[in-house]
């Protein structure tokens, strides 16, 4: 059986999640606007950045192998 989903698949959904979770956390940064939405803030910006470097982890593994293949 194979896995559904292509390296592709899984690095671009990591790249589209980790913009989308930047983008809430600094909407509801207390700079930008008061909001009544109960989201803790400081543990949406690490999942996002935690997303962040892991998409950058896949385009490094797939530059890595587009520079290996001879």
């Amino acid at each position: 059986m194979q896995f559904p989903l292509t390296f592709w698949d899984i690095s671009l959904w990591l790249a589209i999640t980790a913009i989308i979770l930047l983008a809430t956390s600094e909407f509801l940064s207390p700079y930008y606007g008061k909001t009544n939405l109960i989201i803790e803030k400081k543990r949406l910006r690490k999942t996002a950045l935690v997303l962040g470097i892991l998409f950058l982890l896949t385009v490094l593994i797939r530059v890595y192998g587009i520079i290996t293949t001879p």
